[in-house]
């Protein structure tokens, strides 16, 4: 079976997690949608259909069958797609799910509600939905590994699974809000306090005396302590230290300094305002509680602090003793009052570093991805 996941002209609504990635490749609750539908379709060749400058990484398979990368799959999903003919397209009302050649006939979908994202903040705000999804399909006819006898669980011990390899001594979980998922070879270090729904991914580590409230995703090979309040962390990303963090998105390979603080409200309650990528300017939004979105490679100096709803693009550098600007465009150099260039050559070096302590580095086909972005400063 071959299948596009098509961003279907959503992609700058997701920045700065996107743009480095395609829509498919976001992580939200445990899995990105690659994932789950390699879950649910182990044979299926996956491809993409995104944005040009992204498509030498991120190919798009020869096929008649176009799905929308903005649904998370659940089982229903996959057996409506699979008994889609030639030439139908399905629909959830208005929204298009997928389609197969020219899609002129419209069927309806008629399954369990689906989990659809329309903006960046839709990600932590159905992570909880997304986190009872992904916990049913990862662990379902498994067995977990049995919490060692120093922890304490309060909630439905049903609702916590530890894959093999995970250490975790000395801890509190509370499962009565939501599912814990502790992935392979994780660690989660003495004195932690978690509450679900939780997903601590492959190969993470939770610090010591660390607070976690959910809905959150500590993806993997993340490092995370402090406060953390409906936080995903997408990959490879470290706040290890304290501060507290809520309502935010981190991309991958990001670093948080010590002290890291982001505020989630306003001062005065009312709904805030923050950067669409798509208007290319700051809009009004309907929602009260949002923190910093983050895009991959940035990284902020020890005590920064982050205004209600800040956007950070790719390859920023902050160091400032005040609050930054709400909006900093990728490959920014901050310091105080100057938004300077991060020069391309000193960026790709600070990433590599970074990537060399985990045995990896970038790509040609990362690089010029990264070129994209620093000569149009998205």
């Amino acid at each position: 079976m071959k299948f596009n996941l098509s961003d279907f002209g959503k992609h700058k609504n997701f920045a700065p997690l996107s743009l480095t990635k395609p829509i498919g490749c976001i992580r939200m609750g445990i899995l990105t949608n690659v994932e789950r539908y390699a879950s649910y379709l182990p044979e299926a060749h996956i491809g993409y259909e995104t944005e040009d400058y992204l498509a030498n990484k991120y190919a798009s398979v020869d096929c008649d069958l176009t799905i929308n990368a903005c649904v998370l799959p659940n089982p229903e999903f996959i057996a409506a797609i699979l008994h889609l003919a030639d030439n139908q397209s399905l629909y959830d009302e208005d929204t298009l799910l997928a389609k197969k050649g020219n899609g002129s006939e419209v069927i309806k979908f008629t399954g369990t509600k689906l989990i659809i994202i329309e903006e960046r903040w839709d990600i932590f705000q159905k992570n909880g939905a997304a986190l009872d999804l992904d916990f049913n399909q990862v662990t379902e006819g498994r067995k977990s590994q049995a919490l060692p006898s120093s922890n304490l669980l309060i909630g439905p011990e049903s609702k916590l699974f530890i894959e093999q390899g995970a250490t975790i001594e000395g801890c509190t979980f509370n499962t009565n809000d939501g599912p814990i998922y502790i992935g392979k070879e994780a660690e989660i270090m003495e004195g932690s306090l978690v509450r679900g729904g939780l997903a601590v991914c492959k190969q993470a580590t939770i610090k010591m005396g660390t607070k976690i409230y959910g809905a959150t995703t500590i993806g993997p090979h993340c490092k995370v302590g402090g406060e953390v309040n409906n936080v995903i962390f997408q990959a490879y990303s470290n706040k290890g230290h304290d501060g507290f963090l809520g309502n935010s998105l981190i991309g991958e390979w990001c670093n948080l300094g010590a002290d890291t603080n982001t505020s989630n409200l306003k001062n005065n309650y009312s709904n805030v305002r923050t950067y669409s990528y798509l208007m290319e300017e700051e809009i009004q939004t309907d929602l009260q509680f949002i923190g910093l979105s983050m895009g991959d490679y940035s990284k902020c100096a020890i005590n920064t602090m982050f205004n209600t709803a800040s956007v950070v693009g790719v390859s920023c550098n902050i160091f400032t003793n005040s609050f930054p600007e709400k909006h900093i465009p990728s490959f920014s150099w901050v310091q105080e009052e100057t938004y300077t260039l991060n020069k391309f050559d000193k960026a790709l070096l600070s990433a590599n570093n970074m990537m060399h302590r985990r045995q990896l580095s970038l790509s040609k086909e990362d690089e010029a991805i990264l070129q994209h972005l620093a000569n149009n400063r998205i």
